[in-house]
C-alpha cells in the first residue's frame, strides 16, 4: 500500500518530533571501581536521569580496578575507597570524597542477638590469634555491662553539634549482656581482590591495635596480614572471596564466619553487624550518627585525601567509618562530558541521593566535610 503525500508528511513530522523530544545534551557516562558505594550508585540512577537527562553505567570491580582504569582513561569516572597515590596516577586526576558509610564487621552466628567485640579482639581474630568463638576474650566482651552513647540527629541522620561545636548527647544507656558462645572454629572471610575496603579495614586494625596488627594498611588483605596467612592453622579457616558481594555470599554460606563489608551487604545477606568498641570503651553499632561523629574528627587535605582518628575519645563514635573517593579529571577532553560528571558528583553528594534510602546505611555529608567535597567537585573540567 502506498502512502499519500499528506501521510508521508505526517509520518516524517512524527519522527522529527520524537527526535526533538530527546534531551539535546544527554550524556551516557561510564564508571567503574569500588564495590563499597555500588548499592548507593545503583539506587541513584533514576533520580539522576530525571534531574539531569543524563545516564550512567557503573561496573563494580573493586578499588584496584578503579585506580587502574583511571590511569588508563578507561571510562569517565572511577571510585576507590582508598587514596590513589601511586606514581601511575595521571596528574589531572584527583579525589572527591563524596560517599560515606560504615564498614561493618559481620558475623554468621546462630543466636540472633546483639554481639560485641573489642578493637583488640577484632584484630586478634583477623590476625589468626583467636580461633574459637568461645575464647575467654570474646566471652568477656559479651558477658558484661556495655555502655552506648546516642547522639541527637538531624533530618539527614547526622549527629548534631551545639554552638560550641560539641556533639549533642541524646542519652547514654548501660545494659548487661549475656551470650553463651558456640565451641566452634572462627571462619574468617577476607577480600581476595585489591580493595579499598580492605585498605580501610587494615588501616583501622593497625590504628587501634598496632601491637597485634603490626603491618600498615594495604589494598591487598594478604599483604597487610601481620603473620603467615598460609600457616597450617590458617589454611581452610581464613579464606578469600572477590568483591563485597562475594564475601557476603561466602560468609552467608559459611556458618560461624566473620567478615567485613559495607553494612548494606550484611543486611541484604542476613549477616549480623557487630557492635565494636571505641577508644572511650563504649560499644557502637554501625549507624549514621556514630559515623558522622567519627568523620567530624577526620582531616581532609588539599587533595581531598582523608585521614582518620581511630583513637578518638568521643564516646559515641563508630571508629570504622570511611569515605569513598570519586576519582575524576580536571581536564576532560570532552567538556560536555565533564559537565555531566560534575553533575553526577554533585547529585551523589546531595541528600537526594545519599539520603534517599536510609536503609542502605550511607551518610549524607555536611559541615566542613561537605564544603571540602564541593571544593573538589568544582575542579572537574
Amino acid at each position: 500500500m502506498k502512502l499519500s503525500t499528506k501521510a508521508k508528511i505526517v509520518a516524517a513530522s512524527a519522527v522529527l518530533a520524537i527526535f526533538i523530544a530527546q534531551p539535546a545534551f544527554a550524556v551516557d557516562l561510564q564508571g567503574s571501581g569500588a564495590s563499597f558505594p555500588y548499592p548507593l550508585i545503583e539506587a541513584c540512577k533514576a533520580g539522576f536521569a530525571t534531574s539531569t537527562n543524563h545516564s550512567y553505567t557503573y561496573t563494580s570491580t573493586g578499588s584496584g580496578t578503579g585506580k587502574k582504569n583511571s590511569d588508563a582513561g578507561i571510562g569517565d569516572f572511577w571510585f576507590s575507597d582508598s587514596a590513589h597515590t601511586a606514581a601511575t596516577k595521571r596528574a589531572t586526576v584527583f579525589h572527591a570524597p563524596i560517599v560515606a558509610a560504615p564498614i561493618a564487621v559481620l558475623v554468621n552466628l546462630p543466636a540472633k542477638r546483639d554481639f560485641f567485640l573489642s578493637a583488640n579482639n577484632i584484630a586478634k581474630i583477623f590476625a589468626g590469634q583467636i580461633t574459637k568463638w568461645n575464647d575467654p576474650l570474646i566471652a568477656a566482651d559479651n558477658n558484661r555491662s556495655v555502655t552506648t552513647t546516642i547522639y541527637k540527629k538531624d533530618t539527614k541522620g547526622n549527629a548534631i553539634k551545639d554552638a560550641k561545636g560539641n556533639l549533642v548527647v541524646l542519652r547514654t544507656k548501660t545494659k548487661k549482656t549475656h551470650y553463651t558462645l558456640p565451641n566452634k572454629p572462627i571462619q574468617v572471610v577476607f577480600r581476595s581482590d585489591t580493595s579499598g575496603t580492605s585498605n580501610n579495614f587494615t588501616a583501622y586494625l593497625n590504628g587501634v591495635a598496632p601491637s597485634i596488627w603490626s603491618k600498615p594498611a594495604n589494598d591487598a588483605f594478604t599483604t597487610a596480614f601481620p603473620g603467615k596467612i598460609n600457616a597450617p592453622g590458617n589454611i581452610g579457616r581464613i579464606v578469600g572471596a572477590n568483591g563485597s558481594q562475594g564475601i557476603a555470599t561466602l560468609a552467608t554460606k559459611t556458618k560461624y564466619s566473620i567478615t567485613y563489608a559495607e553494612k548494606n551487604w550484611g543486611d541484604a545477606y542476613g549477616l549480623r553487624s557487630v557492635n565494636i568498641s571505641n577508644a572511650s570503651g563504649n560499644f557502637v553499632a554501625p549507624d549514621s550518627g556514630g559515623v558522622s561523629a567519627f568523620l567530624g574528627e577526620a582531616k581532609q587535605d588539599a587533595n581531598g585525601i582523608v585521614t582518620y582518628d581511630y583513637l578518638s575519645k568521643e564516646p559515641g563514635v563508630y571508629p570504622l567509618g570511611i569515605v569513598s573517593y570519586m576519582l575524576v579529571d580536571s581536564d576532560y577532553k570532552d567538556k560536555t562530558k565533564a559537565a555531566a560528571v560534575k553533575a553526577l558528583a554533585t547529585y551523589i553528594l546531595s541528600a537526594a541521593c545519599a539520603g534517599k534510602d536510609p536503609s542502605l546505611g550511607y551518610v549524607t555529608l555536611d559541615g566542613k566535610f561537605l564544603k571540602a567535597a564541593q571544593a573538589q567537585i568544582a575542579k572537574i573540567g
